[in-house]
């Protein structure tokens, strides 16, 4: 028999049939072994292996993927602006978790923005062609589409946040309620009697999530909830600042502020210095998601902790999970298809 790295009698890369030639066995037996099939015996994946190596066969995993009717491709799906995707660790803290997941498997991950008209309907035409086998889609307002778009294709998804608590899709999500909770305690246990909240976006199911933990943390301690206290944010540092000014001219004796993002909570902080505000001397000031900007932010801000990366591992692991499951949704059930994960309240000096 030929040494290690037999040249293909063509001259050219090895195929299939040759490597059925040099075992002794048919095409579709070398199929079985290449793709892990147990319905092999082992004298036979040792010939089919053995010939593999003998002539250096590198299996064509661009035909193997047609022919299984796989792309081997999955599509990171950002419903925003690229400037919102780069300004805010979230994404970046999300995506490094859905990668480093991924880069055990032969899975190749597309990022793909989808916060336009236009760029929804080019990518609803791209989907539409079954180009990629799952979604992951991050950052989705309740409105948007193209979550009901995925269920119609059947192609696989998970949603990192629900849209509601009726959510259809997979999904992955932190506890917001807790999060918001534990940020109001620490703030009551700390003497702050004025808690004001800057929201994230209302039309995401999390953020309306954060907003209950606030109230229901106020009211189990015997307080009253201040409409007053609560501002509308987007969870921008641009809309961190105009909540900020406006609760400040609203409510000028308020003494802390939770805020829906660190992102927001730096807004927030530029506005009170500015009205000369001390942190947290004369208003203490939270934030969350727990980000570098947290971290370094004059004082540090404390910050309740999303465990983003944890986030986006998971949302991989279900995502294949469902793929290897090619059945509808309705007929698997709903066992593990909503992951909660715990937050966590790390103090610093800003509270």
């Amino acid at each position: 028999m030929a040494g290690h790295g037999a040249r293909s009698r063509s001259g050219g890369r090895p195929t299939l049939e040759e490597v059925a030639a040099r075992a002794g066995v048919g095409r579709g037996t070398v199929s079985r072994v290449i793709n892990g099939s147990p319905r092999v015996s082992d004298a036979t994946r040792a010939a089919v292996e053995a010939a593999v190596a003998e002539l250096g066969y590198v299996p064509n995993t661009a035909a193997r993927a047609l022919a299984a009717n796989r792309t081997d491709a999955i599509a990171l799906v950002v419903p925003e602006p690229e400037t919102r995707f780069f300004a805010e660790p979230y994404f970046s803290d999300m995506l490094r978790g859905v990668g480093g997941e991924l880069s055990d498997t032969e899975m190749q991950l597309l990022l793909i923005f989808a916060g336009s008209d236009r760029e929804r309907q080019r990518l609803a035409q791209y989907l539409a062609a079954h180009r990629v086998d799952g979604v992951l889609l991050v950052s989705v307002h309740a409105d948007d589409p193209l979550p009901d778009l995925l269920s119609q294709l059947e192609i696989p998804a998970v949603i990192s946040g629900p849209r509601s608590a009726a959510e259809a899709l997979t999904s992955v999500d932190s506890d917001n309620y807790g999060g918001g909770r534990s940020a109001v305690e620490h703030l009551m246990a700390r003497g702050s009697r004025r808690i004001a909240h800057i929201t994230g976006r209302l039309d995401v199911y999390g953020a309306q999530r954060r907003v209950d933990g606030y109230r229901d943390a106020l009211r189990d301690a015997g307080r009253e909830v201040d409409e007053l206290l609560i501002e509308p944010g987007d969870f921008t540092e641009e809309g961190g600042r105009r909540a900020m000014t406006a609760l400040l001219e609203r409510s000028p004796d308020l003494d802390a502020v939770f805020a829906g993002s660190d992102v927001t909570a730096a807004g927030a902080r530029q506005v009170l210095r500015e009205a000369g505000r001390r942190i947290p001397d004369d208003v203490a000031l939270v934030g969350y998601d727990d980000s570098a900007i947290a971290r370094h932010m004059d004082p540090p801000l404390t910050s309740v902790r999303q465990p983003i990366v944890e986030m986006g591992r998971a949302m991989i692991d279900l995502l294949l999970a469902e793929i290897a499951d090619r059945r509808p949704a309705a007929s698997r059930g709903l066992e593990r298809r909503h992951a909660v994960l715990p937050t966590e309240l790390v103090v610093r000096a800003s509270s």
